[in-house]
């Protein structure tokens, strides 16, 4: 079956979508974007997701092209058309096209370009690694310095995924300044103890609407949250490991540079954040 996507107001079969090739999410990745997770054929926190959207925009200084009953709208007929129980639905928002290629911003009324399209992933929230967990890699973190807008430029990551895989493992962690900034495409976690330690909300890092979720759900269940940096060392020296993002949810980390996280087993913290988070999530679904 042709996937049907959503290109600037048109339901299109994907192989008649088409952007121009002056487009400056193409030619500056002058564009942003998100990530909304389904299960059960419903969005998990969707009001969340549109949120950092608008936020990542204004940074940006990029209008808003849509309202948040037509993103809601578009995500909900996508899911429908393309019979998506388990995925995601990746959404992009470019400053459009200005006509050519210009460093400067095009005027104020150009028409910025929507695209929304779905990625089935069935059995999402059953990942057989949540029962064996993630090793990962450090590497040096090379991006520019406001990762808390979600742009489309994500070369390093990717490049940084690229090393993981080579090196056998499954995803690579950043570290600036001898600390640990985030994954390649999600937050990063410890656990010593009875405190969940994660390096707070700031320009270095994504706010990731997972993060948030699992945050609160953690203190209402009355484990303890640090917000603070931490090493390599001291995470490797950790209980345990975890990283969220929308796709993954909660995974847990048992290896880093080589290095056993506790036991080297999946650990009852994350165990328990997961499922909080996946029951949680799943009432909450629209």
């Amino acid at each position: 079956m042709t996937r049907t996507v959503y290109v600037n107001g048109e339901y299109l079969p994907e192989d008649r979508a088409t952007v121009s090739i002056f487009d400056r999410g193409f030619l500056m990745a002058d564009g942003v974007y998100e990530v909304v997770s389904v299960l059960d054929g419903k969005l998990l926190d969707f009001d969340g997701h549109i949120e950092r959207l608008k936020r990542s925009l204004s940074e940006l200084s990029m209008g808003n092209p849509l309202t948040d009953e037509e993103y809601l709208n578009v995500q909900r007929t996508l899911i429908e058309n393309n019979g998506i129980t388990d995925g995601m639905i990746y959404l992009q928002v470019t400053r459009g096209n200005p006509g050519d290629r210009d460093f400067a911003y095009p005027p104020e009324d150009t028409v910025p370009t929507v695209v929304m399209f779905t990625q089935a992933k069935p059995g999402l929230a059953d990942n057989p690694a949540a029962k064996t967990g993630w090793k990962v890699i450090s590497v040096e973190d090379l991006r520019w310095s406001r990762r808390d807008i979600k742009t489309v430029q994500l070369l390093y990551p990717s490049m940084a995924k690229m090393e993981a895989k080579a090196r056998g493992v499954d995803d690579a962690w950043l570290v600036e300044d001898g600390q640990v900034t985030e994954g390649t495409s999600n937050n990063a976690y410890i656990v010593k103890g009875n405190t969940i330690i994660t390096r707070a909300l700031s320009h270095d890092i994504l706010h990731g609407i997972t993060r948030a979720a699992v945050l609160r759900f953690a203190s209402e269940a009355q484990m303890k949250v640090e917000e603070r940096s931490f090493t390599i060392a001291e995470a490797q020296a950790a209980d345990e490991a975890f990283i969220t993002s929308a796709s993954a949810f909660v995974m847990p980390v048992v290896e880093i540079d080589g290095a056993a996280v506790g036991a080297g087993q999946v650990g009852p913290v994350a165990t328990r954040l997961r499922e909080i988070y996946l029951e949680e999530m799943r009432k909450a679904a629209v």
